[in-house]
């Protein structure tokens, strides 16, 4: 996973090269910014991914100008970023985040054959809800058509993790100024029910577990 353009060069010890660093923290986001170039203009657009052992994917509408230049075999940085704090110093230039990000490297290829088109996207809904798949009615075919999936290869990948207290200058830490960190989290709230749902309809055991984990987990 180490390579020159993905070694970490600031605060060094930060950095993590080995896949189950770097797939905890991409299985724990929901976001990722891909970053790329067109005729000398940079672009960075967010968007929601899921992962399949060593592949990322995203999807579309087969008219995003990211999908269809990223078909063409661009390189492309791809980011998802975790905040897990805020580290408050004694001094205004020592203050930071704990977080855990990746960045990875490569090229998307498109994923045509159908079956595993139909695995992506099941991978891309579990990520965003476990068990959500089972739970829906599966795509018909206009919508396939109308889906453009694309996979990137996870073999070129870093990732930075910043934990623990604030680092002050050692004349600093006698100074009458509080310091500490406020941890931060991703929390769900209650769910908000769609106006048109069918009377009956129970909130589901699957989205009952994701609710209890996220909130007590």
């Amino acid at each position: 996973m180490r390579a020159a353009r993905t070694r970490i060069k600031r605060v060094p010890k930060r950095g993590h090269y080995d896949l189950e660093t770097v797939y905890s923290i991409l299985d724990a986001g929901l976001i990722c910014h891909i970053g790329f170039v067109v005729d000398e203009q940079a672009y960075v657009i967010p968007t929601a991914y899921g992962r399949e052992d060593d592949r990322l994917f995203i999807h579309g509408s087969p008219a995003s100008r990211m999908l269809k230049t990223l078909q063409q075999g661009i390189e492309v940085c791809v980011t998802v970023t975790l905040l897990d704090g805020l580290v408050l110093a004694r001094s205004a230039m020592h203050h930071s985040m704990n977080y855990r990000s990746v960045m990875l490297f490569g090229t998307a290829e498109l994923v045509s054959e159908q079956k595993q088109r139909q695995q992506a996207l099941y991978a891309l809904t579990e990520h965003i809800m476990p068990g959500r798949w089972a739970e829906t009615r599966d795509p018909n075919e206009q919508e396939l058509q109308a889906t453009t999936v694309l996979a990137l290869p996870i073999n070129e990948a870093s990732a930075k993790i910043r934990t623990g207290p604030p680092t002050d200058d050692a004349a600093d830490y006698e100074l009458p100024y509080w310091a500490g960190v406020i941890p931060l989290r991703l929390q769900p709230g209650e769910p908000i029910v769609d106006p048109k749902l069918s009377d009956g309809i129970e909130i589901p055991v699957h989205l009952e577990q994701y609710l209890t984990q996220r909130r007590y987990g």
